[in-house]
């Protein structure tokens, strides 16, 4: 399914008990990250690369979160950080977050350990949902999930 997504919008992507928000990268010319081991990545995402955010819960408080996390990444240019497999922070985070031309959603992984920009923990009812970039938006895997575009 083909979504339509403007720069300054955001895609809401509602799953039974998570909240995934994709927006479009948009004038983001390098990005950092930082892994556990660590190497520092450069990314050099495309303008019209995704920027994916997965939230651990619903509601209006994880909106807003995933806006602040996208808005300190994106517009902010803050890294993005990496956690080892073992960490116990990667328990207690309530958001995730991936950049690239597409994003693959799994229940299965450890939130914040994996330095490939291609997967994303995500809640059970989103996992399998591959999300790719379009010169014009997104193009989402599945036909029959609930979402909702809002201004940024």
């Amino acid at each position: 399914m083909e979504i339509k997504l403007k720069d300054d919008e955001i895609l809401f992507i509602i799953g039974d008990s998570g909240i995934v928000g994709v927006s479009k990268m948009a004038n983001c010319d390098m990005l950092f990250i930082e892994t556990a081991e660590n190497e520092e990545i450069v990314l050099y995402p495309e303008d019209d690369d995704i920027i994916a955010v997965s939230a651990f819960g619903k509601g209006e408080k994880y909106e807003k979160g995933i806006r602040s996390l996208t808005y300190v990444t994106r517009d902010m240019k803050s890294p993005i950080l990496i956690l080892p497999k073992e960490n116990n922070a990667s328990k207690r985070l309530t958001m995730v977050l991936s950049i690239g031309d597409t994003v693959r959603f799994d229940c299965s992984i450890t939130p914040g350990t994996h330095p490939e920009q291609d997967i994303l923990c995500s809640c059970d009812s989103l996992s399998g949902l591959v999300i790719n970039k379009t010169p014009n938006g997104v193009n989402l895997s599945k036909d029959n999930v609930e979402y909702k575009i809002e201004k940024f």
